[in-house]
């Protein structure tokens, strides 16, 4: 195919701000291209800058062996159709596609030739007198796609058209492009976020991120071959999990070695490993090369998609003590107090600045008058070190009002699990009925009042604790002490299938050497 388009190292930025980050791209004759990428990628500013909308800061614009960058939008045998359509109110259908038409002065003759078969192209013949405010949204986008292709531009820039109509019509529209594209016979540079469009209609595909280009390929190759876990993620639904590369077409995946068919990679090198959902089968647990437990099932239509664990999560479990509200009453200044005991990690002790307002904030202690109104604790006294023990604080008004704890130092009692490369810690906690009834996101609030947190043991970065497991009903819990355990995610594997399967199933999983992809790490900006 003859190169039509090249764009050599396109930088573009707004506001200090870069956009486009050197983009080098070659677009062909007579393909359908769509730029993939989410919003504030450099999509459209690449598009507008090839439409002569934009000027880029450097960086050349190459159309058929000859730079345009110096062209003004009108003389390039470019067209554009946005997202909103900006077709002409007052003009019927056939005046408002004949418009860049009479613009040129074109012969009468000449312009209803033209318009005609526009009219067949778009399947809208016998609209021609219908205003365009009476017609659908779908049926506006016909006229807007032939109106910019009546002037039988070289190349067709579409930026979202198909962004403004329902889901039913939108697919429709995709079939129309692609038969119109391959009817006319130009090249089709298409812009959207939308992954589906891209697969339907394009013959090539640039995945964008962050201003640069990711991947450039057919959508089987951008499906079937992602680059890496970015692109993976973009195309499609995916299983995404770390693994390491033992050897040419071998990878290891938690404990186990799988076949696969990729190659070329440092021996040991950690990598990312993708699975997609459809490749995954569903068999008898003892039949399976992985063992799990189904724990949500949500039916698609045509199939279910099952959430698979194969691993547990790092977890840690503590005490929630739950003790009676013991408000105090000061009669004299109209004033309530009330705190509870807690615990307190002797290494925050040692590492952190505990302040006042931290001991106030997780002893929950506050004040209030008669009227229910908010007082300040102003005074706070303890006698706590730094080595384990029980010990004392009192936490007082401005009047006077106040009220006692226990303060319960204790070392910490850290998970590390080195499989998982996680750690997770949480502490024991005071905590009475009304604070529980009260809580308007229970497990929220569990991991606040255990200072549970967890983290990656190499770089001892946040790590999120996603399940939080109990089994007292918030709404009716009484005194007495209750575990509650705090968990990271565990393995998990989405999973498509058309058989039926219920929360809580043991399943065993199945998948080829082929449908295993393994992927270089992406490498994070310096």
């Amino acid at each position: 195919m003859r190169k039509l388009i090249e764009f050599r190292n396109i930088v573009k930025s707004f506001d200090g701000q870069v956009v486009l980050k050197g983009v080098n791209l070659n677009i062909n004759e007579n393909e359908f291209v769509t730029l993939l990428g989410p919003s504030g990628c450099g999509k459209t500013t690449l598009l507008r800058i090839l439409g002569g909308f934009l000027e880029q800061d450097e960086g050349t614009v190459i159309f058929d062996g000859q730079c345009i960058d110096n062209v003004p939008p009108y003389r390039r045998e470019i067209n554009t159709v946005f997202q909103r359509y900006a077709l002409f109110p007052h003009l019927n259908v056939y005046e408002n596609i004949a418009f860049g038409l009479r613009i040129k002065k074109t012969g009468e003759d000449i312009i209803n030739q033209k318009v005609t078969r526009m009219l067949s192209l778009v399947n809208l013949e016998g609209y021609e007198k219908r205003r365009v405010t009476k017609l659908s949204g779908g049926q506006q986008q016909r006229v807007a796609i032939a109106r910019a292709l009546v002037n039988e531009p070289n190349v067709l820039l579409l930026d979202e058209p198909l962004g403004a109509l329902d889901l039913k019509l939108r697919k429709e529209m995709q079939r129309e492009l692609k038969r119109i594209q391959q009817e006319v016979g130009i090249t089709f540079i298409y812009v959207t976020h939308d992954q589906e469009e891209a697969l339907t209609m394009s013959d090539k595909i640039v995945v964008m991120n962050a201003g640069e280009i990711e991947q450039i390929g057919t959508p089987l190759e951008i499906y079937n071959e992602p680059v890496n876990a970015y692109v993976a993620r973009f195309i499609g639904e995916s299983n995404i999990v770390d693994g390491i590369m033992k050897a040419d077409y071998r990878v290891r995946v938690d404990d186990r070695i799988f076949e696969c068919v990729d190659k070329g990679f440092r021996p040991d090198e950690p990598v990312d490993v993708l699975i997609r959902p459809e490749d995954i089968d569903i068999v008898k647990p003892k039949d399976g090369m992985m063992r799990g437990e189904v724990k949500s099932v949500i039916f698609k239509g045509v199939h279910y998609e099952l959430m698979v664990e194969t691993k547990t999560g790092t977890s840690k479990t503590v005490q929630m003590h739950v003790v009676t509200s013991h408000d105090l009453n000061n009669p004299q200044a109209g004033e309530k107090i009330s705190a509870n005991d807690f615990y307190v990690d002797s290494d925050d002790l040692e590492n952190k600045e505990m302040t006042d307002a931290d001991f106030i904030s997780i002893a929950n202690a506050q004040a209030w008058d008669d009227e229910n109104r908010d007082i300040s604790l102003t005074r706070v006294k303890h006698n706590i070190e730094k080595v384990p023990g029980v010990y004392s604080i009192t936490f007082g008004t401005e009047k006077g009002t106040e009220i006692t704890v226990k303060v319960h130092v204790v070392h910490p009692e850290y998970v590390e699990d080195a499989r998982h490369n996680i750690g997770i810690s949480a502490l024991d906690f005071f905590i009475t009925p009304e604070e529980i009834q009260e809580s308007m996101a229970i497990s929220t609030d569990l991991k606040t009042w255990a200072s549970a947190e967890a983290w990656n043991l190499q770089d001892d970065s946040s790590v999120e604790i996603t399940d939080v497991k109990f089994d007292f009903d918030p709404a009716s819990v009484t005194e007495g002490s209750y575990e509650i355990t705090f968990a990271t995610q565990g393995r998990e594997y989405k999973v498509e299938t058309t058989a039926r399967h219920e929360v809580g199933d043991r399943v065993g999983l199945n998948f080829d050497p082929e449908d295993i992809h393994v992927m270089h790490k992406e490498v994070a900006d310096a």
